[in-house]
């Protein structure tokens, strides 16, 4: 019973990392880091523990209803999912093969340190273009396409990108 219990959460795990994120659907939910824990009860039902990436995340019920149909369809019962805010979401949450499916994407990923500090310095902090490279880059504004991005552009390449904000 406990080899079956340990090979079905790891079978849960596997299915999660089909679940795309809806704003941003390179990265799964693994990838994102939003799943916190999947436990299985003695009926033989799972609960998954989700935590937003900020609370009001809009794309926090598309992901439920995504959970809930590739369990379905996988022949797993899901007992419930719960959404908790503490601890709350952070960047480093993301995975590395996650940052690298952002960069790849056109989202430079977070850089550094989970608190971005730079409204305290004179010199604007400068994000590593995601398609050239360069550091040469600019804040266009603190809001991209999501809350969670900011807007930059390129002063070599000339091209607008998203920046995945550290939270």
């Amino acid at each position: 019973m406990k080899a079956e219990v340990s090979d079905d959460i790891k079978a849960v795990w596997r299915l999660l990392e089909q679940v795309p994120d809806p704003e941003v659907p390179v990265l799964s939910v693994i990838d994102l880091g939003v799943v916190r824990k999947v436990e299985f009860d003695e009926n033989k039902h799972f609960t998954i523990t989700i935590t937003p990436t900020y609370s009001g995340c809009p794309a926090m019920q598309v992901i439920e209803e995504d959970i809930k149909k590739i369990m379905a369809k996988n022949n797993f019962e899901l007992k419930e999912i719960v959404t908790t805010l503490s601890p709350p979401w952070t960047t480093d949450w993301l995975s590395e093969e996650g940052k690298k499916k952002l960069q790849a994407y056109g989202i430079a990923p977070p850089e550094d340190e989970t608190v971005d500090k730079s409204a305290l310095f004179p010199e604007p902090k400068k994000i590593t273009c995601p398609r050239c490279k360069s550091k040469n880059t600019e804040l266009v504004s603190q809001f991209g396409s999501t809350a969670c991005k900011a807007l930059h552009k390129c002063l070599d390449c000339l091209e607008p990108f998203d920046y995945f904000k550290c939270l």
